[in-house]
């Protein structure tokens, strides 16, 4: 008896080894601006105990220098990375344009996105895949704001002139800040906030999650504060060497980091709560209708120059357009 106990347990432990053994090792480059306490990478940690299932063993490498991690998943030193959506339009147009100026005005809107990018319908299925690279999932990062060293400046009129961050590989920033008549002040996500707090520049866009994260409120003290605009929806993407990968992978990939939606909102919640009330610029409803319009100009513009993916921009205009049925572009559609 106790010979044939010895032989099942040889044979279960055999099983786990062969199972074990048996998974793909792959590496993801993972960009969280916090490094490996950062909740981006949290999240991931989790995904790598879910991607067992899925047949891979993830191994996850911090990254705080996004170009780094994409370079890095170019040159093939890893299999995975996961990139803001703005970083990740060169490997993906599609998923890439989510992060468009003024494009999801909401929560509602964003999480309907995702939900959308993870629906596993053939014709968005397709979008997924460009070239060599499929876009495995998209989280929120939080909505995007104007953070200004002047509460004084809450019309457009008031922002031309002014100094502003913008992101040296995001064309569609330094356009819209041309457009507005601000100075763009080439930067990367490594220095821009660090120009914005040491008063380089006046103004910098960066998500809610920045405030606290990134010391904002060290630039806009003592007479600055955020406009109460939405400019856009910042999210992290995982882009995958899609033949490192199995099949129906990307797909549980998609699936898992929609799960993880609600997740990340409590994230964003608790960083928007950190900011006091006294920073919100408020601006009248007219003056954002006037935003809406200008940003749908700009984004009108920037699809025909071919910085954003026209399928994509149907599909948000969609999204608003269910949730806002009254928004003018809903009667009048450009997008």
């Amino acid at each position: 008896m106790r010979y044939i106990t010895i032989l099942i347990l040889s044979a279960l432990l055999s099983s786990i080894s062969l199972s074990a053994h048996a998974l793909e090792k792959r590496k993801f480059c993972v960009f969280d601006i916090i490094g490996a306490n950062g909740d981006i990478y949290n999240i991931m940690k989790d995904y790598k105990t879910a991607a067992v299932a899925w047949g891979v063993d993830v191994e996850l490498k911090p990254f705080t220098d996004e170009k780094i991690a994409a370079e890095d998943l170019k040159a093939g030193q890893c299999d995975a990375a996961v990139l803001t959506g703005i970083r990740g339009r060169q490997f993906n147009s599609f998923t890439g344009s989510m992060d468009s100026i003024g494009a999801i005005p909401s929560y509602d809107a964003m999480k309907t996105v995702i939900s959308v990018i993870a629906s596993n319908t053939p014709s968005i299925n397709k979008q997924m895949i460009s070239g060599p690279y499929e876009v495995g999932g998209v989280v929120p990062m939080g909505a995007a704001f104007l953070f200004l060293k002047d509460q004084e400046l809450d019309t457009v009129e008031e922002l031309s002139g002014k100094s502003i961050a913008v992101l040296e590989y995001d064309s569609a920033q330094a356009s819209m800040a041309s457009r507005v008549g601000m100075s763009p002040v080439m930067s990367d996500i490594t220095n821009f906030s660090t120009r914005f707090n040491n008063g380089s520049v006046d103004i910098c866009f960066a998500p809610i999650m920045g405030f606290s994260a990134l010391e904002l409120y060290k630039g806009m003290a003592p007479d600055g504060g955020i406009l109460d605009y939405t400019l856009g929806q910042l999210s992290a993407q995982i882009i995958l060497k899609k033949d490192k990968f199995p099949a129906d992978y990307a797909q549980q990939s998609r699936e898992f980091m929609y799960g993880q939606f609600d997740r990340a909102m409590r994230l964003i919640e608790n960083a928007s709560n950190e900011v006091d009330d006294k920073w919100w610029i408020r601006i009248p409803d007219a003056d954002k209708l006037r935003y809406d319009e200008m940003m749908r100009e700009a984004r009108v513009a920037l699809t025909e120059d071919g910085v954003y993916d026209k399928s994509m921009m149907g599909l948000l205009r969609k999204v608003r357009c269910k949730l806002e049925p009254t928004r003018a572009e809903c009667v009048n559609p450009m997008e």
